[in-house]
This record gives C-alpha cells, structure tokens and sequence, in this order.
C-alpha cells in the first residue's frame, strides 16, 4: 500500500477507524466469497478470524466477490474499528497495531482453517486513507484467466488453475471477437442478474494472448462485473476459438440483452482476481460517491 492518511470516522456510529486489507486466497476449498450458512467461504472464513481478535462479529466489504473455485491474488477488504480495538492489536506492547493485525491475522486464520492453514493470506493491513470504501472507491478489477488447448499442453502440476481445453483454439479470432465487447454496455446477456441490480458495465479490456509455453492467457478488466460475467465472456468466445461461432456472434449476443442455450460458464478454477485499482487519496470518496449513484 501507499503512505497512509489518518483514516476518517466512519458515518454510521462515529468513531470507527476504516482499516484497508490486501489479500490473496486460494478459491478451490472454499464456497466462494460471500458468507453462506454451512458452507465454508473466504468471506466466513475472514470474519470469524477478525472476530477472534476483538471479541465481536465483524463485517468484512470486499472489493469483488468471487465464485465458487475462483482465486484471488490482489483482493482488498476494508473493515471498520473502534480506536480502543485497533490500539489493543499491540497488547501493550510499542509496535505498530497494522504490525500486529497482521502476525495476529495469521494465527487467528490458522485456527479457524486448520489443515487449511494458508489457502488466506494477508500481504498488507493498515489505517485507510479518509473516503476509501473497499468496493466503491475502486476504479477497475482485473482477471486472468488460462487456457491450455490440446493435450500436449496439460500440465498436470498446474491442472489446478489451467483449464485443460481439447480443441486448438485460434487466438486472433478470439480477440477479433472479444474487442467488438469493449465500452459501456448492457451485458445481461452474459451474466446471471441480481434483482434490482443494473447489468450496465464499462469492460476496459478483453483479450487473449499465447505464452511461450503454449497455454492462451486471457485478461478481463472493468469498472465491475456482474454475476458471472468474467465466466460467461470466456465461455462464449471459446466457441468462437474452436470455429463454432463467428467473431460477431459475441457481439450479437450481447445486443440481445437475453441470455440463451449457448451460454456456457467457463470453468471457475482458473480465474484468478489479479488487481483492484483505487484512484488518489483525494478522489477515493468523489469515486464512491459516483458508484454508488451508478449503481443505484
């Protein structure tokens, strides 16, 4: 993270210091995300550690929820404490409380996780800058997402986020496809809608490219995704890499504001959330402001 501002009360029952969490996670023990009653998820996972150290629930905002499966090397959280919870991380002793959050995060996880020990970790902790909001300030999210298309290419040792693919695929008509999806648009056709939730979303980047090893790497960004999307775009343009479907097909689709047989969710394992981008310290709260208004 940056240099950290004195973070700013927050508005419901004053007094809240905003601590800002970079963390990475391995998607495959776990439900997804989002806290689910008798399933074991990141979100459930994070909060009953954080609940080990102060004493109390915590509620954890997360930048972007993840699927079932899917993994995460660049997530941000942001969680909000009392002055007297965050001085009393140190236990009296004169270090830094971001310091201990962090060593204390760790054994608290450990406990919670088990023979799990490490599928979370939490690179960076600290006082927020004034205005963040872990989802709404945040200007884009970036996914990868690999391909290995033919069985020479499948590498058991990284089965585990590669999608092993039998036809050859053709990247340049995967890309001819996927740049006609770039800007401001309706993709309902390509996610699965929240009720009373807008499926208008600015996709920045949508490409694919060919390593030395052979295996095809995809990188999606955007303001947001909905429900699905990043699964559902590769999905769909996979089909145009194995000659199914012509360029313009993903185009098609997504002016039909319906989703139909075809649309297949690619594999969640290997998509990986890589970077959440936060504008200035002094823009953070404008930003938040502005999303939610989008939102709304």
């Amino acid at each position: 993270m940056n240099e950290q501002k004195p973070a700013a009360p927050v508005s419901e029952g004053g007094g809240f210091l905003r601590i800002r969490m970079d963390l990475s996670y391995d998607g495959g023990p776990f439900s997804g995300w989002a806290v689910q009653p008798g399933l074991l998820t990141v979100q459930g996972a994070l909060e009953e550690a954080l609940a080990l150290l102060v004493r109390r629930p915590v509620r954890v905002t997360v930048a972007g929820r993840t699927d079932a499966g899917v993994h995460a090397r660049g997530q941000v959280v942001h969680i909000d404490f009392t002055s007297a919870e965050w001085l009393g991380l140190t236990r009296g002793h004169d270090v830094d409380p971001a310091v201990s959050l962090r060593r204390r995060l760790r054994g608290a996880l450990s406990r919670v996780l088990g023979d799990l020990t490490g599928a979370i970790e939490v690179h960076d902790a600290g006082l927020a800058p004034s205005g963040f909001d872990a989802r709404f300030s945040a200007l884009w999210r970036r996914y990868s997402y690999r391909v290995a298309d033919g069985t020479q290419r499948w590498d058991p040792v990284l089965r585990g986020i590669t999608l092993w693919h039998k036809a050859p695929l053709d990247v340049d008509l995967m890309n001819s496809g996927a740049s006609l999806l770039l800007g401001l648009q309706d993709f309902r056709s390509y996610c699965k809608p929240r009720e009373g939730a807008t499926t208008i979303r600015e996709l920045q980047q949508f490409s694919f490219s060919r390593g030395a090893d052979g295996v095809i790497v995809a990188t999606v960004r955007a303001d947001a995704f909905c429900h699905n999307m990043v699964r559902s775009l590769v999905g769909s343009t996979l089909r145009v890499g194995e000659g199914l479907e012509p360029p313009a097909w993903l185009h098609e689709r997504l002016l039909e504001r319906a989703r139909d047989p075809k649309s297949l969710l690619a594999a969640p394992h290997p998509l990986v959330l890589e970077e959440v981008a936060y504008p200035s310290d002094d823009e953070l709260l404008a930003r938040a402001e502005l999303t939610r208004a989008r939102r709304e």
